[in-house]
């Protein structure tokens, strides 16, 4: 998936002019060119990538008929090309679009949640174009998220936005201290912080997620937690053509159900949230391309576990025979 990302991005300065070609051209014009690129991207890629999207759409959805997760698998590719001609050409006119692009729902949790002061985490899966729902949060409010360079395909899309005014902190060159420290002080302040949740790293902790184990970040629950910070369960998804709806959900307050000791339950609290939105709206959500790897070896963590049950019933039958003589 990085690298059909990478042929885009590599072409860079030449997407100003391909913008005011495709000024010229009706919304729906482009809307159905996007659409049939995304046609022959899923037909091209039946053995390789779609293969791989439809295994894990298969296995996370099996209550699902094969035929809606053909039509997910479909539409997946659909949106992944809109998005990237959102990101790439409609980008250069985001500012005077704004109006009729995004419609928003329940953006009041999040102005309410402010009032209290402590500032608040607004919380997300990598569901819909992200990258423009950060940028209506910069919009309106003092916001800040955090970003990844591991990808350097994905590079040029931050530093898009970066000229947009949305900053990031990059989680990958930010000490850990440092990363917590600014997150820290930007809540104090009182301003918005964009967490999605839905990242993945094999050094995370380990956690829950559609039933599976898999490790995901606990900065929001820690964070939430150990400051008093109000958490509000964000998503956004392409409503119709290159329109988006926002919807921001009551806020969660951690704080008051968890201590710093049970981050990784409310983790998992938080994790249920994100499954809850990808099951809705499945065809929108990014990761489909490697879900895969995310999931930890469930018959190797059983075995281990076996081996210790086992040491431990060994110790405790040693150490009755021992009291024994």
């Amino acid at each position: 998936m990085y690298d059909w990302i990478g042929v885009i991005t590599k072409q860079q300065h030449r997407w100003e002019k391909v913008a005011r070609i495709c000024s010229w051209f009706p919304k729906s014009m482009m809307l159905l060119l996007c659409k049939c690129l995304g046609t022959v991207w899923f037909l091209a890629s039946r053995r390789g990538l779609g293969a791989r999207i439809q295994k894990n759409l298969t296995e996370l959805l099996s209550e699902r008929s094969e035929k809606k997760l053909r039509g997910y698998r479909l539409s997946y590719f659909h949106n992944l090309v809109i998005t990237l001609y959102e990101l790439w050409i409609e980008t250069y006119r985001l500012k005077e679009t704004a109006a009729w692009r995004f419609q928003v729902e329940g953006e009041e949790h999040l102005e309410e949640a402010l009032l209290l002061g402590h500032g608040a985490i607004v919380y997300a899966p990598h569901v819909g174009n992200f990258f423009y729902y950060y940028w209506y949060l910069c919009q309106r409010y003092s916001c800040l998220t955090i970003v990844t360079s591991g990808s350097e395909e994905l590079q040029p899309m931050y530093y898009r936005f970066r000229d947009l005014g949305c900053y990031g902190l990059d989680y990958d060159a930010t000490p850990p201290l440092e990363l917590v420290r600014k997150l820290r002080n930007h809540l104090a302040a009182n301003g918005v912080v964009f967490i999605l949740g839905d990242f993945y790293r094999p050094t995370f902790p380990l956690s829950r997620f559609f039933g599976k184990t898999t490790r995901t970040p606990e900065g929001a629950a820690s964070l939430g937690i150990d400051y008093q910070v109000p958490i509000i369960p964000f998503h956004g998804y392409r409503k119709k053509g290159f329109t988006h709806m926002l919807s921001f959900e009551q806020p969660l307050h951690l704080y008051a159900s968890f201590q710093r000791t049970q981050r990784a339950e409310a983790t998992k609290v938080l994790n249920r949230y994100m499954e809850s939105v990808i099951r809705e709206y499945p065809e929108h959500w990014f990761y489909w391309f490697n879900a895969e790897e995310r999931w930890e070896d469930e018959s190797n963590k059983a075995s281990k576990e076996d081996h210790h049950s086992k040491v431990k019933r060994t110790k405790k039958i040693e150490t009755q025979k021992e009291f024994s003589a």
